[in-house]
């Protein structure tokens, strides 16, 4: 943030530091009354003249209403009416907040974009004579840019490409405040709002695709079951023993868990061989119980 400053606490301080010796040294008579107001008037004016600036800070000295030069970090001296501290420019990335309410885009959706735009000044001299506010500027300038972005891209682009559209609107901006001294190091969409029935719609519209791929799935799993029951039907059918094979480990897997119960058909016992008293015996030794 730009700011200016007057006497900083130092000047203070050092002026009545020295208007305090000077008005001891005036009560002792050791000096006059013409030299009293002299000397406070070099304290005021050297006190005037003592400047501090901060770390992250440049300050825009003008001569005479001219520009002379930058100054700053930490001290640094002007001399007094003849010179002037324009504004004091900061420096640091700073953030601005941005927001396009109801703004169409190309397909005629409104929508609302909330936006942070992350820029610095890299260069004081043009910001401080280039453009009259630049944070104001940069303001405008961010919003503009917003909504002419949103207005060349369809709804679809803005909601699946937020980092298309932020790296678009960056360099937009990149464009307009370089001339400024001022750069775009970022911009982040942080939300987009799209209209409630527009919403419900959209997720109508997600459920009923979600659905539709679940039934596409299920009928290929069906159809593939299909292909390999045919399959197994083909090695089957020449080849009894195999079959009976496959029965009777149909029937272990059915009795495995205790207290189980498997109904067979008779003709399913009299094709595996169960229909005999040793059958059900050797069934009987690996499960404890069996109901048929």
């Amino acid at each position: 943030m730009e700011t200016t400053k007057y006497l900083n606490p130092v000047s203070i301080t050092l002026m009545f530091i020295f208007a305090a010796i000077c008005g001891g040294l005036f009560f002792l008579k050791i000096i006059t009354l013409p030299i009293l107001v002299g000397s406070l008037l070099l304290s005021i004016f050297i006190a005037c003249s003592i400047h501090i600036a901060d770390q992250w800070e440049k300050a825009v000295v003008l001569r005479m209403g001219r520009f002379v030069g930058l100054k700053g970090p930490g001290f640094f001296f002007i001399i007094p009416i003849v010179d002037s501290i324009a504004k004091y420019i900061d420096q640091r990335v700073r953030v601005t907040d941005i927001k396009a309410e109801k703004t169409l885009t190309k397909d005629t959706v409104p929508v609302n974009v909330d936006a942070v735009v992350y820029w610095t000044v890299w260069d004081v001299e043009k910001s401080a004579l280039e453009v009259q506010d630049y944070e104001k500027a940069v303001l405008n300038i961010s919003q503009t840019g917003l909504r002419d972005t949103i207005g060349r891209h369809e709804l679809s682009d803005l909601l699946s490409d937020r980092q298309k559209i932020s790296d678009e609107l960056q360099l937009i901006l990149d464009e307009h405040t370089n001339p400024w001294g001022i750069t775009c190091q970022n911009v982040g969409i942080r939300d987009i709002i799209i209209p409630e029935n527009l919403a419900d719609a959209m997720s109508k519209q997600a459920q009923a695709e979600r659905e539709r791929q679940a039934r596409v799935i299920l009928g290929t799993a069906e159809t593939e079951i299909a292909e390999k029951f045919a399959e197994a039907s083909q090695q089957y059918l020449d080849n009894p023993v195999a079959l009976h094979l496959r029965g009777m480990n149909m029937l272990f897997e059915g009795l495995k868990e205790k207290g189980s119960m498997v109904i067979v058909p008779s003709s399913a016992l009299d094709s595996m061989n169960l229909g005999a008293t040793s059958g059900l015996v050797s069934l009987a030794k690996s499960n404890d119980q069996i109901n048929i």
